[in-house]
This record gives structure tokens, C-alpha cells and sequence, in this order.
């Protein structure tokens, strides 16, 4: 990363990073997170005051922008927040928790719980089904890790599942699953996927029967060496792996399977704001920060992290 990518004044002053937080939350305005009141809202200065601390003249309750946000409570300046921020946010594979501890100069506990709230924002609320009429999607599953209740052994069952659907075109959706039968994973596609959508798979039996779910399902057989045929493939998703791969075996080498969702979220996020999209590093860094709000996680014990 270039030095000049973290050149901007809110990323080294904490009144302008509280200033470049309040302008994303509140676009119209201080809005009071107690009741929700925008006006007689006023700013409460002196020695003593908090940053950014702000005085709501209904309930009469103090507050920063930070409250009702995975930021709230942190005693860690909101400056080396928005760097954590952009550090995650625009390093394709991830950043791990040492390099942010390294880089910004706070306990490689304080960087491991940064980053674990910032995945947690950026993990999505938004349901909207994938594809539709003339829309191909495309479904895998990967392994990835290993269960910490079972030995390494042949084959995958050791290993935890990862099912993805993407859009071509469009976006990516993961989900940390129990396992890869058609039980496991064929609900899910039917929550997720439009019926007017075109699916793509390999040729794994769990896949078999999706055309009575969807307008039409083809499929590669990889067992025999195909990989492509016109537009039956699931090169895209392959190529998400890849990268979900290097980044979990290259830069977090381990992940307990309590945290995986929140991974997955975090390659799902990157992958779903790309510049391909149209969005650029900042942009993209904005929209997780959009994400930070009514959502906390706390300390669950050493290095534990509990929603």
C-alpha cells in the first residue's frame, strides 16, 4: 500500500475522522440514537467533553456518532479506526491483525478484535434473490480449514464447507455450511436464487434434480477434465476461490470455525464493491464504515469475539 493512500487528514486527526464519520452516518444532520430526534441537538464543548460529543435537547442523553456502532466503547482513536478501515477494505486477499498491529501501533489483541468488528460490518443485512429471467448463476462449494474436533484425515470431511452462489456480472454470496448434501444445500438455493434463473454447478450429485427448482440447470464435469462449455462453466466462482483461498491460507493461515462466517463476509464485501463495479478503494471503504451502525460485538473471553 502507498503511503500516499493514507495521506488524508481524517486517517491522522481524530476531530477530522470523527468529522468524515458524522458526514457518512448523518448526511442530513446529528441524529440522536436515543430517540431518534434531529433537531435541538447541540455540541457539548470544554476541557472535559468527549470528542465529538453531542447533547440531544428531547431525552436530554449525551452522544458521539460511535453509539449503536461497532465502534462504541472502544477506547482505540477513531482515526485509527478509519486506517484499520481502509487497510482491510483495499488489500485484495485481507490484511491480517499483526500487519494492522504493526502498522498503526496498537496490542495485536486490540488489532484481532478491530478487525473481527470490522467484518462484522461489513457483513450484509440485505437480501435480495439472486438472478431472474436471462440471468446465469453460478453455485460451488470449497473446504477450507479444519474442524477442531476432528483429526486430519483423506477426502474433505475434516475440512469446513463453504457454499457461494454468484451472479454473473453481479455479486457473490457465501454461506459457512454444515455440510454438502443435497439437504444441506438445495434449501438454500431455493431461498436465495430467482426461479426465472439459468443455474450452472459440476456435476455433483447433490445438484442433480435443480431444474425442477429453477428455469434450467447444465452443468461441467470436472471428474472427466471439462471446465467450460460456451457459457456452461463455473470459471467465475472458481475464480472468487482463488482469491478467498490465497487469502485464508496466505494471510490468516488459521480460522476457527465460530469466526468463518465473518471471513466469508469480508471476501464477499471486497468482491461485491470491486473496481470492476465501479467502485474504487475509498468508495469501498465508505460503504463498510455505512456498516458499522446497530451492530456490537463484545469480548467473549480470551480472543473471543460473541455478537
Amino acid at each position: 500500500m502507498s503511503s500516499s493512500a493514507l495521506s488524508a487528514k481524517f486517517f491522522h486527526d481524530e476531530a477530522a475522522a470523527y468529522e468524515k464519520l458524522e458526514s457518512l452516518l448523518w448526511p442530513d444532520g446529528p441524529v440522536c440514537p436515543r430517540c431518534g430526534c434531529m433537531d435541538r441537538i447541540t455540541v457539548v464543548s470544554g476541557k472535559t467533553a468527549r470528542m465529538g460529543l453531542k447533547r440531544c435537547g428531547h431525552c436530554k442523553r449525551q452522544f458521539t456518532v460511535t453509539v449503536g456502532t461497532v465502534f462504541e466503547s472502544s477506547h482505540v482513536k477513531l482515526n485509527l479506526w478509519l486506517q484499520a478501515s481502509h487497510m482491510l477494505c483495499t488489500s485484495k486477499k485481507g490484511m491480517s491483525s499483526h500487519q494492522i498491529h504493526r502498522t498503526i501501533g496498537v496490542t495485536y489483541r486490540t488489532a484481532w478484535f478491530m478487525t473481527h468488528r470490522l467484518r462484522e460490518a461489513m457483513r450484509s443485512g440485505e437480501f435480495v434473490p439472486f438472478g431472474g429471467n436471462g440471468n446465469i448463476v453460478e453455485v460451488d462449494e470449497t473446504f477450507i480449514g479444519q474442524k477442531e474436533d476432528m483429526p486430519k484425515r483423506r477426502g474433505f470431511a475434516h475440512k469446513h464447507a463453504v457454499l457461494s452462489l454468484v451472479e454473473r456480472g453481479g455479486r457473490v454470496r457465501s454461506f459457512h455450511v454444515a455440510g454438502t448434501s443435497a439437504a444441506h444445500l438445495v434449501p438454500i438455493l431455493r431461498a436465495n436464487i430467482s426461479k426465472e434463473t439459468a443455474v450452472m454447478t459440476d456435476e455433483a450429485g447433490q445438484y442433480a434434480h435443480l431444474n425442477k427448482d429453477f428455469a434450467s440447470h447444465e452443468y461441467v464435469n470436472h471428474g472427466a477434465g471439462e471446465y467450460g462449455r460456451g457459457e456452461v462453466h463455473t470459471n467465475t466462482l472458481e475464480g472468487f476461490y482463488s482469491i478467498f483461498k490465497r487469502g485464508m491460507k496466505g494471510i490468516y493461515q488459521h480460522c476457527g470455525e465460530r469466526h468463518l462466517h465473518r471471513y466469508v463476509a469480508e471476501f464477499d464485501f471486497r468482491y461485491n464493491n470491486r473496481i470492476t463495479l465501479g467502485i474504487n478503494d475509498a468508495e469501498r471503504t465508505d460503504r463498510a464504515l455505512k456498516g458499522i451502525v446497530g451492530k456490537r460485538l463484545t469480548y467473549g473471553g480470551p480472543y473471543g469475539a460473541s455478537a
